[in-house]
């Protein structure tokens, strides 16, 4: 999801604002190096598979907790909220659903792209003014749409996890073009 605030002037950007490229550079890297990973591992459930399976909503919920903590009283405080809890019952649904299969998976997966994605278009739409958030908003929209294949996938004879590959890299495209927006905007406030 995201990190700041709003200032409430137009054009301007607080000082928790700096932390948000930095967040989103981190969550890129991340998404990518997990994606890597995913795609190796998720023909089958093993041991590492679901551990990356769980590390990923998780990862989440971390993110969500540092962005929190620096966006400020003005913040989506709520909504950061809301994400966090979303994030970790998904880890715990995706630890339990391995026990049933690569299906149950996929339907704990895409429930969670389709919430998750919904909060991170409502946090993208309140930053929108921050700049850099088109992308974030795009990314959101996506995850719904995502979310709800990955549900239908689960209903079809070959149900795979590389699709999760696929969701978390372009979901790390969307974080970098982001950080790189609100980083350009940033220096030329400086």
């Amino acid at each position: 999801m995201s990190t700041s605030v709003e200032t409430g002037h137009s054009g301007t950007l607080s000082a928790p604002t700096h932390a948000l490229p930095k967040l989103y550079f981190f969550r890129f890297g991340f998404a990518i190096g997990w994606a890597v990973l995913v795609a190796l591992t998720a023909t089958t459930l093993t041991a590492a598979s679901i551990a990356l399976l769980v590390i990923y909503p998780l990862f989440d919920v971390v993110a969500a907790a540092v962005d929190h903590r620096t966006s400020g009283a003005n913040g989506p405080r709520v909504l950061l909220y809301v994400n966090m809890a979303l994030s970790l019952l998904t880890a715990v649904g995706v630890a339990v659903a391995a026990t049933s299969g690569i299906p149950e998976i996929l339907r704990v997966w895409g429930a969670w792209a389709i919430t998750a994605g919904l909060v991170q278009l409502f946090v993208a739409v309140r930053r929108y003014r921050l700049g850099g958030q088109w992308a974030m908003i795009l990314s959101g929209g996506i995850s719904t749409f995502a979310g709800t294949g990955f549900i239908l996938m689960a209903a079809g004879p070959k149900a795979s996890l590389t699709g999760l590959a696929g969701y978390a890299t372009l979901g790390g495209i969307f974080f970098l073009i982001s950080a790189l927006r609100l980083r350009q905007r940033a220096g030329k406030v400086d």
